[in-house]
């Protein structure tokens, strides 16, 4: 067990027969650490053992929940034939290490890993902002769990970054997209993120979208083809490991 003497981390801004979806998306709930917690789910049709499905989990911005994110990606997850799940964070301002994960979001994937037909080798994240951040985290943290991870309009920004970076035990492909004008995250501050993965072994790819703000919800389409066009390239070569942290508030 590794232990990280270090926060709170807080970035605000029995099997089922198959197959098993209405091609809606549902509003579920979890018990992690005693409290019931939400989540949103898409799982395509006609999904079966012989052909497991990969699965993205979405982390939302500031001020949102799960859904706002999974109705974006919905279309795309049924054509593709992906699961998708975008858990609430416990204060939908902000997500928290360790209230949000890592724990949290392995108990989610493991709990959806023995219900539908999941690839746990293409297990990957995506977030937004806030969500971004909280999953660039994660990747770093359970790097031998996820496949990859792609985010929009994020960064890392805290000051233990070099000791995150560090220790991971994968070089975790990371994709980056984000708008030229986003004044939340402005070019300099994502392009340092970029650097100082890349300058530890990693090869994070970044995109600037010309002209692009901040706001995620009206280019999502492209974005989310964008993102997954880079995830899909990438799978575990062997069984995920996920490592347990202790943290000391």
């Amino acid at each position: 067990m590794k232990i990280f003497a270090l926060f709170l981390l807080t970035l605000s801004i029995a099997l089922t027969a198959y197959p098993v979806s209405s091609q809606e998306i549902s509003k579920e709930l979890i018990t992690s650490k005693g409290k019931q917690r939400a989540y949103y789910l898409f799982v395509p049709e006609k999904l079966t053992p012989a052909t497991p499905a990969p699965l993205i989990v979405v982390l939302h911005g500031s001020g949102r929940n799960g859904i706002s994110l999974v109705e974006k990606w919905k279309d795309l997850a049924k054509k593709e034939k992906v699961i998708i799940v975008g858990p609430d964070a416990l204060n939908s301002q902000a997500w928290n290490v360790p209230r949000d994960g890592p724990d949290f979001i392995h108990e989610l994937v493991e709990a959806l890993k023995a219900k539908y037909p999941v690839n746990a080798r293409r297990v990957y994240l995506f977030g937004h902002s806030a969500g971004a951040g909280q999953a660039l985290y994660l990747s770093l943290m359970e790097s031998q769990y996820f496949a990859a991870t792609a985010i929009h309009a994020g960064a890392l920004r805290g000051s233990q970054d070099g000791q995150f970076i560090e220790s991971a035990k994968r070089k975790i492909p990371i994709a980056i997209f984000v708008g030229t004008n986003d004044d939340f995250f402005p070019l300099p501050v994502v392009r340092a993120t970029r650097d100082a993965l890349n300058a530890k072994g990693f090869n994070a790819e970044l995109t600037e979208i010309k002209g692009h703000t901040h706001w995620y919800y009206d280019k999502a389409p492209e974005i989310n083809r964008s993102a997954w066009e880079f995830l899909k390239r990438h799978e575990l070569t062997g069984e995920p490991v996920y490592e347990e942290y202790e943290f000391n508030q």
